[in-house]
């Protein structure tokens, strides 16, 4: 099965990494393993890469692209939340870098046969990781219409959440939705047709994006993960997170500025006496996004945001 390499930003990822010769750097989602690739040439001949998926594919795949440098590679099918676990079950006490590419891979989209796009008649499951019982054929036959309103207002800040949830429901009275094009048109038959015509991009999009974020848990993993971030680096250790859309870079931004400036004092106190340490520092206040020759090259690259931070 042909897996796709293409990675986003993946010139800026390696300077702002500031990789070295002997590092130990973790790729949290190895996707196509590009990122991976790129890191691992850098930290030769001495560095560690360890890289983490939830997509099996993905594993299968990286294990074959990285396969020449396997004595410097340790490979996880494990969700990138589970970080702290895994450095502290091969007895790493810190790293020098970790990367998150939230975004999901070109293979997913064209190849995962999950439902991912809309463009394909397949079964409406959603799952990154086929261990979990849960799918989005769950969700949407199962949760109730304010629920599923709620999920597409929510997640996917879809303003007409409530018609499609009520025309979601209308179908699903007379038979179960099964596959991705099929919800892809009742969220279309949902929308008034001005409103379609208005907007840059299809009209189910918002909804497939809030559907799959509840059905990976996406946000609950990512606060998990960042709480931890400064625990799991070196000092001195960077952390890159490209972002999709703005929940996850809402996140990353809060967690970054806790870790940075969380000082709960008030502003009049001479000094801090609230106990706070501070364990990051923002390498760039705003985020790095993708050239326009990228963009016009890659289009996933469009809405993408880099956030850099160091240990301190």
């Amino acid at each position: 099965m042909k897996f796709e390499h293409t990675s986003v930003m993946p010139n800026e990822v390696q300077e702002y990494q500031d990789l070295k010769p002997g590092y130990t750097c973790v790729d949290c989602t190895l996707g196509g393993a590009g990122h991976g690739l790129r890191t691992m040439k850098a930290i030769l001949p001495d560095g560690l890469l360890i890289g983490i998926d939830q997509d099996i594919d993905a594993i299968r795949n990286a294990k074959k692209i990285l396969y020449p440098y396997k004595e410097n590679v340790l490979i996880c099918h494990d969700n990138f939340s589970r970080l702290p676990e895994i450095l502290a079950a091969n007895k790493i006490k810190g790293v020098n870098t970790i990367l998150l590419d939230l975004g999901f891979s070109f293979h997913q989209l064209k190849n995962g046969q999950r439902g991912f796009s809309f463009n394909k008649n397949e079964p409406l499951d959603m799952r990154m990781d086929i261990r979990n019982d849960f799918t989005a054929e769950d969700l949407v036959n199962s949760f109730k219409e304010n629920e599923l309103a709620d999920i597409f207002f929510k997640y996917g800040e879809e303003r007409f959440s409530r018609k499609i949830a009520r025309k979601i429901v209308e179908h699903r009275q007379t038979s179960p939705i099964k596959t991705s094009m099929a919800l892809a048109t009742i969220v279309a038959d949902a929308i008034p047709k001005k409103a379609i015509y208005k907007q840059k991009i299809r009209p189910a999009t918002r909804v497939l994006q809030a559907i799959r974020i509840v059905v990976n848990k996406e946000l609950e993993h990512l606060e998990t993960f960042m709480e931890k971030v400064p625990s799991m680096l070196l000092k001195g250790g960077r952390l890159c997170v490209i972002s999709f859309h703005s929940l996850e870079d809402r996140i990353v931004k809060q967690y970054i500025r806790k870790f940075e400036q969380g000082c709960t004092c008030p502003r009049e106190f001479p000094h801090c006496i609230c106990g706070f340490v501070q364990q990051l520092k923002s390498v760039y206040r705003k985020p790095v996004i993708a050239s326009d020759k990228e963009v016009a090259a890659n289009p996933m690259a469009r809405s993408a945001k880099l956030r850099v931070a160091q240990r301190v």
